[in-house]
């Protein structure tokens, strides 16, 4: 008879459904979207380099207007459940869709900008409303 390291944990419904019950529901909604990452083929953000062309998938979290040397910017913090990045639309003021907790996929090359990851127009497709 062989044992199961302790490491390890079982699999079964059992212990999935404790595991739910005893994580916050940030941690719920952060395995959700690292999920929907694996599953939409993206690359999750916290893996993501310096100028490195990307597909990644998450949540707005915030969305401001900041202009940026004169020149209006739509700022958008997009997260995935392993980090987070600022998306940008440069001389935009609004995009429809463009809205606190809307789900998109965003393509473009990263740069670093103040230590945080950043995406400059990216090419994006916002994910339907019934699927959140």
């Amino acid at each position: 008879m062989s044992a199961v390291p302790r490491s390890e944990k079982p699999t079964g419904r059992f212990r999935r459904m404790l595991d739910r019950l005893s994580s916050s529901q940030e941690d719920l909604e952060s395995e959700e979207l690292r999920e929907d990452a694996d599953t939409a083929g993206c690359t999750r953000i916290g893996d993501c380099q310096d100028r490195q062309i990307v597909t990644v998938t998450g949540t707005l979290r915030t969305v401001t207007l900041r202009p940026r040397a004169g020149v209006p910017a739509l700022e958008a913090e997009l997260f995935d459940g392993s980090a987070a990045l600022d998306v940008v639309w440069l001389g935009r003021r609004s995009i429809v869709g463009i809205e606190p907790g809307r789900k998109l996929i965003a393509s473009g090359r990263i740069s670093m900008s103040r230590g945080r990851r950043v995406l400059f127009n990216p090419k994006y497709e916002l994910r339907p409303l019934g699927r959140e």
